[in-house]
């Protein structure tokens, strides 16, 4: 057996779970209609696959009628999940490892204007900010029946052959009458500590007298809500205690903070430039406190921390849920002796503002994940190799290189830059985003193991291409900064220039961005670091849309901090050079003549990428498909997606990412994955 301490067997109960690393209840939004399909069994199965001995389901599965979806939520409440769950169950168990769910009533944390237009519910008429509900103050009897339905759903997940259930006790029903914050109520539901606790209690008893004492209950519960107002530090840990004590629940799953606001919930769950395990050390203490058994996440995202964590006795399993959709495969790799392998989660949080944001789940630079029935994650053997050339050593063309090398096809890397990275290269100029340098250096470590040749300093003409005898080239040139459509833009500077230090921040900066996403929102809080008075000016009629929840919050901070002005619902017409001033002309979508002036030091400008294609465009009438691509059968992924234009042509050819359209990391290496498959 291994002495490494992440790969010790673990039992809860009489559940032996194979190792310490568990994926924590989350919601990727992968469901159909409030059913775990295909696409989310896979998503849990690959995990399986990849060696973790819990993967926790659902973020969390509702229990009533009147806790509707917030974020693509499974229907617990249903008696049709039963057989979906049974067969992801069984297919996760057919892989060795241990599967749960996570049930709750959403109480407040929902929208009443969704599902079937039931009131929200909530122990006082306190409002959530993040989903703005006005919630019904609980009656007696909406106690009653949502006891039942705990019950109920419970019934169901053991019939579906789960190992076992959580409760959501976290900025939900159950904690929000713990919490003096959201419970202030005078009879016999509020008040003391004892009272607080009746409906856990309630919802505990029914759910034991539904599935015995034999099938495991847990809590993913606050232990500190970290506010004013809210769950002290002592009342949390007594209650861990007194749950502890309590014979009705097997494993607490500890959180601290509380997440009724975006800046809120960035430090239950922490981005990039955040602290890494911060709350690591406090579910120590609790563990210590009651002597029970203690699970926990919170950007534990590296192997190294992980095993602290353990080896010291901090926690008995260990979260590592977005390390694990960035590499569901950790386990595996840790046991093969390839920990230097496993692809970083760095922190971008692309995957949970997706969520928030109304879609699905996506990490920034793993696209397989939650497309496991199209994607492997597991790079299979071409048939035969084909010698490859790809101009450009951005994300996309990186991972080009990767998948094509993995393939068995020899591979040469032309970049036209002294270095490789791409824009990757540009975002990690501010400190805080530095980690997703990782996306770059995680692909040249693995290129160096698998022999690609990279040459750096080589803008490629067709000649230089040509000259390397390819059978498939693929264009991985990125794109340039183009201006928005408005007069005087040639006295404009790009994000590019701010960020990568070509030019200065002058000491007052307008920074007119309509394209909504990092670039812009990066030039604005570089320049007010360095001391600018910046005003963002954007016809936007929200700010930043492109950039979610999470990502938000350091920005925001950052430009309160600093005294950044932001003007929404304004486009930038036109500007001018009066004297050693730029006037910039502002109006509005809304009100045709309307007109104000700013007059600034800088104007900087965000509007996307123009695609670099000239080499493209020089080899396409050469190439055996003329650059077209099937979008049938790479959709369907039956069948050659490069149809055959040109016959005479000696190559296939193919562009990603931002040389096709401005548009973002994950979408070159999700071009490059799916394409590179495919030859």
């Amino acid at each position: 057996m291994s002495a490494d301490p992440l790969l010790q067997p673990y039992r809860l109960k009489h559940l032996v779970l194979r190792n310490r690393l568990m994926s924590t209840a989350h919601e990727p939004a992968y469901g159909e209609d409030g059913m775990p399909t295909d696409r989310y069994r896979l998503y849990h199965v690959e995990k399986a696959k990849g060696g973790i001995a819990l993967t926790m389901t659902a973020g969390s599965a509702v229990v009533s009628r009147d806790s509707p979806q917030a974020f693509g939520n499974l229907y617990a409440w249903k008696d049709e999940i039963v057989p979906w769950l049974r067969r992801l169950a069984d297919e996760v168990h057919e892989h060795g490892a241990a599967v749960m769910i996570q049930l709750t009533h959403l109480g407040r944390r929902t929208g009443w204007n969704r599902g079937d237009w039931l009131p929200v519910v909530a122990p006082s008429a306190v409002r959530e900010p993040a989903h703005r509900a006005f919630p019904k103050v609980i009656e007696d009897w909406d106690i009653e029946r949502i006891v039942a339905d705990y019950a109920a759903a419970a019934q169901r997940m053991q019939a579906a052959g789960l190992d076992g259930i959580e409760l959501e006790c976290y900025g939900h029903l159950i904690d929000a009458f713990w919490s003096p914050a959201t419970n202030r109520r005078d009879d016999d539901w509020g008040g003391s500590l004892d009272n607080r606790l009746r409906f856990v209690h309630a919802v505990l008893d029914a759910i034991r007298a539904a599935v015995g004492r034999d099938f495991i209950v847990g809590l993913r519960m606050v232990a500190d809500e970290d506010r004013e107002r809210g769950l002290s530090r002592a009342e949390g840990v007594e209650i861990a205690r007194r749950m502890a004590a309590s014979g009705k629940v097997d494993f607490l799953n500890l959180i601290r903070g509380h997440i009724d606001t975006d800046a809120a919930l960035v430090r239950v769950i922490p981005t990039a430039g955040m602290a890494l395990a911060p709350h690591l050390d406090f579910a120590g203490e609790v563990r210590a406190a009651t002597g029970f058994p203690v699970f926990h996440a919170a950007r534990i995202a590296d192997v190294a921390t992980a095993r602290h964590a353990i080896a010291a006795g901090k926690l008995d399993m260990v979260g590592m849920t977005r390390a694990h959709i960035a590499d569901p495969h950790i386990a595996a790799k840790v046991a093969r002796g390839e920990e230097a392998r496993i692809r970083p989660c760095v922190g971008a949080t692309y995957c949970i503002d997706r969520i928030y944001e109304g879609g699905e789940a996506l990490c920034i630079h793993n696209a397989a994940t939650g497309r496991e029935a199209t994607l492997p994650h597991a790079i299979p053997p071409a048939p035969a190799p084909r010698r490859a050339v790809i101009v450009g050593a951005g994300p996309g063309g990186l991972e080009a290189a990767r998948v094509a090398a993995e393939r068995g096809h020899p591979v040469v890397v032309l970049e036209a830059a002294d270095r490789p990275g791409g824009q990757v290269n540009l975002l990690t100029q501010l400190p805080r985003r530095r980690d997703l340098g990782g996306i770059v250096s995680w692909r040249l470590a693995e290129l160096d193991r698998l022999g690609v040749d990279i040459r750096c300093n080589i803008l490629a003409a067709a000649e230089d291409v040509l000259a390397l005898d390819p059978e498939v080239v693929v264009i991985a040139t990125g794109g340039l900064p183009q201006a928005p459509e408005m007069a005087g833009a040639d006295l404009a500077v790009s994000s590019w220039d701010i960020l990568s230090g070509a030019v200065a921040p002058a000491p007052r900066v307008l920074v007119f961005d309509d394209n909504g996403a990092h670039p812009g929102m990066s030039a604005a809080e570089r320049a007010a670091r360095a001391g600018s008075a910046v005003e963002i000016v954007t016809p936007e009629r929200m700010f930043a849309p492109e950039i979610g929840g999470l990502n938000h919050v350091a920005y925001m901070r950052a430009f309160h901090e600093t005294g950044v002005r932001i003007t929404i619902n304004t486009r930038v017409l036109a500007v001018r050079r009066e004297g050693n001033e730029i006037v910039a002309t502002l109006g509005s979508d809304y009100a045709p003549d309307w007109r104000e002036e700013r007059r600034v030091d800088q104007v900087v400008v965000e509007h996307g990428t123009l695609p670099e294609d000239s080499l493209y465009r020089a080899l396409k009438p050469l190439s055996r498909n003329g650059g077209a691509i099937d979008y049938d059968r790479l959709a369907g992924g039956t069948g050659s997606p490069f149809p055959d234009r040109n016959p005479g042509g000696s190559f296939l050819l193919y562009r990603i990412g931002d040389a096709v359209a401005s548009r973002n990391i994950h979408a070159a290496i999700h071009d490059a994955l799916r394409l590179g498959l495919r030859w």
